[in-house]
């Protein structure tokens, strides 16, 4: 993977959402309750599902270290069929810069998502500043801003990642952009000054993250950053 001092070090992101709404999405985004909840206890064993698109199930287990899923292997990525317009799309990318590749990008992806995701919850700004473009980062500075003054704290374990995938891509004059879904399973919960639960809940959850990065092809800086982010 390429290297970088600012911002995540592979390729790794879209035209960049208007701050005010990342400001009210982001407790969605990151803590938000989609599809099963259910306590840790009654979570069944660590699987990674291998499938593609609309292809049945296949379970086999994760590695775990302390207690951690490991990063999925690259059979659990989705890269889109090369004919896609998304394919096309990256195609375009690589004939633009030789360092790019769409494997090395969702390995990128993964790690910054992780990173951004704790880094969110721990209201870590100086992690967060380099992985995010302006306008995100502010919207992310201010809803840890508002958690600070509200007393509330934050816990977020991401427990699996079920699934990454890019969903679409795009590059415009030397602007590209790439959408990647992340299916993952994570306990977050944000606590009170007197600490119990006011969001989120403390049990495994699944959550489906869309997050677009951009890049400048072809600028000295290497790193991707998150632009835009939405839940599924």
């Amino acid at each position: 993977m390429g290297g970088g001092t600012g911002g995540f070090p592979v390729e790794l992101i879209l035209f960049g959402m208007i701050a005010a709404f990342l400001v009210l999405r982001l407790r969605g985004i990151l803590g938000r309750r989609q599809g099963f909840e259910r306590p840790p206890e009654q979570r069944p064993g660590n699987v990674v599902d291998l499938r593609a698109p609309g292809a049945p199930r296949t379970q086999v287990p994760a590695p775990v270290i302390d207690g951690v899923a490991e990063p999925l292997a690259p059979a659990a990525r989705a890269l889109p069929d090369a004919a896609s317009a998304a394919g096309q799309s990256l195609a375009a990318m690589a004939r633009a810069d030789a360092t790019f590749s769409a494997a090395r990008f969702l390995d990128g992806a993964e790690a910054a998502f992780r990173m951004i995701v704790h880094g969110f919850a721990a209201g870590d700004r100086a992690t967060l500043r380099p992985l995010l473009t302006a306008d995100t980062y502010a919207a992310f500075e201010g809803a840890i801003s508002g958690r600070e003054t509200a007393h509330e704290t934050q816990r977020t374990e991401i427990r699996e990642m079920a699934s990454i995938g890019i969903d679409a891509a795009d590059l415009h004059g030397g602007t590209a952009s790439i959408t990647v879904r992340f299916v993952s399973d994570q306990i977050s919960v944000t606590l009170g000054p007197d600490g119990n639960p006011v969001a989120g809940a403390d049990a495994v959850t699944e959550m489906t993250d869309l997050w677009t990065f951009e890049r400048t092809l072809g600028a000295p800086d290497p790193a991707w950053r998150l632009a835009a982010a939405r839940s599924a």
